[in-house]
C-alpha cells in the first residue's frame, strides 16, 4: 500500500472510531432519566484518569465536573466521560479519550510503519542485502548492521539501506538484522543460498536498485563517449536514407534528444526506434533510468513505430552485467519490444569505472548481459564502434547476438558480421530538434 492509500485508511479508521463514540453517547442518553450522579455515590470508569472511580463529596451540591483534563462542566454520563453538556463532539477535545482504549487499527498502522524486512539476493558468491520498509523501499539514513552466522557483523556504511558482501563461499547462510532504535526488526533470521556460478537469470528485486537522475549527479555519471565520432571521415552520410528490401531506416534516442513529436517522426519516414532505457553511472556504478525513457517508449509505440532498447554499460564483471540486464527487463516489461535489447559498450572519457577492462572481461560482460536478456525471452544485441569490436572485444564470441555497428563512413571498414549500422550521429529528422543518430537495420522484421 502506498503512503497515500495508507493515509486514507487511517482517516477512515479514525472516522469509524468517532462514529462509534457518538453512537455510544446516544445510547447512554435517556431523556426520561436523571443522568447526574447523586451526592455520595460513585461511578466506575469516570475517574479523571479514565480508569478509576469518580466520586462527589456528599456535602457539595455542585455537579460533577472534570475541569482538570479539559472535559468541561456538564454532568457525567453513565458509562464514562464522553459528553460536554449538549456538545456531542466534546470528546474530541479530550486529549486522553483515545488513550482509554487501544485502537487496534491505529496501533497496527503505527506498528507497520516501523517494521523492517530483509530482501537478500545472491548472483555469484555474494550477497546483496536490502533493508526495506513495509512498502518495499530501502530505508535510508540509518547505519544498519547485519550478522552473518559464523562470519560476524557488517555495517551499511553509506546508509542507503543496501549492503553488499562479496567473496563468499557457495552454500547456505543465515542473515540477521540487528536491532535499531525506532524500528521493529524481523524476529527470525533470513536463510539464503549463495550461488557458486552466475545463472544469467533476471534478479527479481532489482527495482530497489534502479535510481532516477534526481538521486545522483547525472553530469558526473552519464558520460558515455562515442568513439565512432572520432573515427568519422568526410564520407559520413548525414541524410535520411530511403532503403529497399529488408533494409530499414531508423533512429536511436535518449534524454539528449529532449521532447520528441513521434507522429511527425513517423510521418518523416522513420521505420523504427531504439530507445535508451538507462545507464550505469561511470563513477558510483548506480543503475539509472533515462529520464525520457517512459515518454519515448509510449510516444513511439503510440505512433505505431516498432521499438528496441539499449543500456549503456559500466559493468566491471558478469554479476554487474546481470544486474544491468535485470534492470532493463524490469523497465521494459509493460511494453511490446520488437527490436533487440542492446548492451551499449563504449568508453566514458577514460575515467569510467569500466574503461580499463581487459578484452576478456569486457566480452564476458557483454555475454552475461545478452544471455540474461535471451533467457527472459527477448532478442539480445551488442552496440559498439569499429575500433571497439576490433580492439576491445572478442567479436567472434558475440556474433550469435545482434551486432550493432557504429561507423560514420559511407561504406563501413569493419570486416566482421553486423545486422545494424549506425551511420551518423548528425542526422536531421522532423519532430526532433538538433542532431539525431540514424541507423540502417538489416533485420527481417
Amino acid at each position: 500500500m502506498d503512503s497515500k492509500l495508507r493515509g486514507r485508511a487511517i482517516l477512515v479508521s479514525l472516522s469509524a472510531v468517532l462514529l462509534i463514540a457518538l453512537l455510544v453517547v446516544y445510547g447512554n442518553m435517556d431523556p426520561g432519566r436523571d443522568n447526574s450522579i447523586p451526592s455520595g455515590t460513585s461511578q466506575e470508569g469516570a475517574g479523571q484518569d479514565g480508569q478509576g472511580a469518580a466520586t462527589q463529596d456528599s456535602a457539595s451540591d455542585q455537579d460533577m465536573s472534570d475541569t482538570g483534563n479539559g472535559r468541561g462542566n456538564g454532568p457525567v454520563q453513565e458509562g464514562g466521560p464522553a459528553q460536554l453538556g449538549d456538545d456531542l463532539s466534546g470528546f474530541l477535545k479530550d486529549n486522553t479519550f483515545f488513550d482509554q482504549e487501544v485502537n487496534p487499527i491505529l496501533e497496527a498502522a503505527r506498528d507497520a510503519g516501523s517494521r523492517l524486512s530483509l530482501v537478500v539476493t545472491s548472483v555469484e558468491k555474494d550477497l546483496r542485502i536490502q533493508v526495506v520498509d513495509v512498502e518495499g523501499n530501502p530505508v535510508k539514513g540509518e547505519s544498519f548492521y547485519v550478522k552473518l552466522e559464523g562470519l560476524g557483523e557488517y555495517k551499511d556504511l553509506d546508509k542507503d539501506g543496501v549492503l553488499y558482501i562479496g567473496d563468499l563461499d557457495a552454500g547456505e547462510y543465515f542473515v540477521e538484522l540487528l536491532p535499531v532504535e525506532g524500528y521493529k526488526v524481523p524476529v527470525n533470521e533470513t536463510r539464503v543460498r549463495v550461488k557458486d556460478k552466475v545463472e544469467y537469470v533476471a534478479i527479481e528485486d532489482i527495482s530497489l536498485l534502479i535510481k532516477t537522475e534526481e538521486d545522483i549527479d547525472a553530469q558526473a555519471e552519464d558520460t558515455a563517449v562515442a568513439e565512432a565520432v572520432e573515427d568519422a571521415d568526410k564520407t559520413e552520410i548525414k541524410k535520411f536514407q530511403n532503403l529497399s528490401g529488408n533494409a530499414r531506416t531508423g533512429i536511436d534516442v535518449s534524454k539528449w534528444n529532449g521532447d520528441i513529436d513521434w507522429d511527425r517522426v513517423r510521418n518523416a519516414g522513420v521505420e523504427y526506434a531504439i530507445i535508451r532505457a538507462g545507464y550505469r553511472g561511470s563513477v558510483t556504478g548506480s543503475l539509472v533510468e533515462d529520464p525520457y525513457f517512459a515518454a519515448n517508449m509510449k510516444g513511439a509505440t503510440a505512433s505505431g513505430l516498432p521499438v528496441g532498447v539499449y543500456f549503456f554499460t559500466q559493468a566491471v564483471n558478469e554479476v554487474e552485467a546481470v544486474e544491468e540486464a535485470s534492470a532493463v527487463l524490469r523497465l521494459v516489461r509493460e511494453y511490446d519490444i520488437t527490436y533487440p535489447i542492446f548492451i551499449d559498450t563504449e568508453g566514458a572519457g577514460g575515467n569510467g569505472r569500466a574503461d580499463g577492462l581487459d578484452v576478456e572481461t569486457r566480452t564476458l560482460v557483454c555475454e552475461a548481459f545478452c544471455r540474461t536478456i535471451e533467457n527472459a525471452g527477448y532478442q539480445a544485441g551488442v552496440y559498439g564502434s569499429r575500433n571497439w569490436y576490433n580492439n576491445r572485444l572478442y567479436a567472434d564470441r558475440l556474433e550469435n547476438y545482434c551486432i550493432w555497428l557504429a561507423e560514420y563512413r559511407s561504406v563501413p571498414l569493419y570486416q566482421g558480421y553486423y545486422q545494424m549500422w549506425q551511420y551518423t550521429s548528425k542526422g536531421k529528422i522532423d519532430g526532433i530538434e538538433g542532431n539525431v543518430d540514424m541507423n540502417v537495420s538489416y533485420l527481417n522484421y
